[in-house]
C-alpha cells in the first residue's frame, strides 16, 4: 500500500493490522483509497508482476456471509488473474512469495483520531519479502466497515469493488502519475455524469440534512431512492444499467469522532464518487449535502 495513492496526505496510520477474524485477499492491483502507514506503492515492474500473480482470497473467519459474498463475486467477475482461495494460515505461509497476490481485510487506526477509532479496509496487496504487513507493495486499499460494525451493510457493494479493482490494475499501469495524484478522486465523475441514472441510496447511513428526498432534491435534481442494504440488493440484483449505488463507512453514534467516506459505483465496477472528512459535532456522520452538491 502506498501513500501516494492515499486520498490525503495528511491521514497517516498509527498502526495497520490484519483483523484476526476478517482476513480476505484477492491479489489485485488496487488502489489504495485510505490512508496507511507510509506503504509503497507497486513499481511497474510490480505490476506486471501482479498481471502474473494467483490472487489468493484470503477467506475470514466466524463471518459466513461475507465469505459467501465475496467467494460469489469472486467466482463470477475476477477475470484478471488466476485465483484460488485460501484461509489466514495459508497466507501467512505465502505472503512473502511475489508469485501470489492479496486481497485482504485489514484494519487502520488514524493517527491524530485520539479515540483510536479505526476501519476494516479491503486491500489488495503484493506478495513481498518484508515482515511488516505495512511494506507490502499495494495496488488498492478501500474501506467497507467500521471495525466494530458488526452488522456491516456493506455486501452489496462487494461485486462493484470486485469489478472495480480489476479496472484499476489496469487504470494504474497507464495512469498511474495522476492517480498517485489524486488517489481515488481521479474517478470523480464531472458535471452530468449523474443526469439519467438511479441513485441508490442506504437511508441507514444519511446525514441529518439529507434524510428524505425533499431534503436532498435542494441540491441534487435526479432521480434518488432512499432504501436499506438488502432493498439495494434487491434493485440492484437484475444488473441495471442505469442505476448507482452509495457505500457509507462511518463510526459508530459511540465513536463520537472519526472520519466517514463515501463511495458511489454503478454495477459495472466504475467509480463515480469519492470523498473522505473528519466527523464532527458540525459536520456529523452521514452522506449529507454537501456531497449532493459535489455530484450534480
Amino acid at each position: 500500500m502506498k501513500n501516494t495513492i492515499i486520498h490525503s496526505a495528511k491521514a497517516k496510520f498509527l498502526s495497520l493490522t490484519i483483523t484476526k477474524q476478517s482476513v480476505f485477499i484477492i491479489v489485485l492491483g488496487l488502489l489504495s483509497l485510505g490512508t496507511f502507514a507510509n506503504p509503497p506503492l507497486v513499481s511497474n515492474q510490480q505490476l506486471g508482476m501482479f498481471k502474473n500473480s494467483i490472487t489468493c482470497v484470503v477467506l475470514e473467519n466466524g463471518i459466513i456471509s461475507y465469505n459467501t459474498f465475496v467467494k460469489d463475486a469472486v467466482e463470477k467477475y475476477w477475470k484478471i488473474t488466476e485465483y484460488e482461495f485460501i484461509d489466514q494460515q495459508e497466507f501467512e505461509k505465502r505472503r512473502f512469495d511475489s508469485k501470489y497476490s492479496f486481497l485482504v481485510l485489514m484494519k487502520g487506526v488514524y493517527e491524530k483520531d485520539p479515540s483510536g477509532v479505526s476501519y476494516n479496509y479491503i486491500s489488495l496487496v503484493l506478495g513481498d519479502a518484508t515482515t511488516i504487513m505495512t511494506n507490502m507493495p499495494e495496488l488498492c486499499s478501500i474501506p467497507i466497515s467500521y471495525s466494530n460494525d458488526i452488522g456491516g451493510n456493506y455486501e452489496y457493494a462487494i461485486p462493484s469493488i470486485v469489478k472495480f479493482v480489476q479496472k484499476h490494475a489496469k487504470n494504474l499501469e497507464k495512469d498511474r502519475f495522476l492517480i498517485s495524484l489524486k488517489g481515488l478522486k481521479f474517478y470523480n465523475c464531472r458535471i452530468g455524469c449523474f443526469k439519467d441514472k438511479v441513485l441508490l441510496l442506504n437511508k441507514e447511513k444519511m446525514a441529518a440534512d439529507a434524510n428524505s428526498v425533499e431534503k436532498i432534491n435542494t441540491k441534487y435534481p435526479y432521480y434518488v431512492k432512499l432504501l436499506s442494504p438488502s432493498e439495494i440488493q434487491e434493485e440492484i440484483a437484475s444488473n441495471p444499467t442505469n442505476a448507482l449505488l452509495e457505500l457509507h463507512v462511518g463510526p459508530t453514534k459511540d465513536a463520537g469522532s472519526g472520519k466517514c467516506f463515501d463511495m458511489i459505483f454503478d454495477v459495472d465496477g466504475n467509480l463515480y464518487y469519492y470523498n473522505s472528512r473528519k466527523v464532527t459535532n458540525d459536520n456529523p456522520d452521514g452522506f449529507n449535502l454537501k456531497d449532493f452538491s459535489r455530484i450534480k
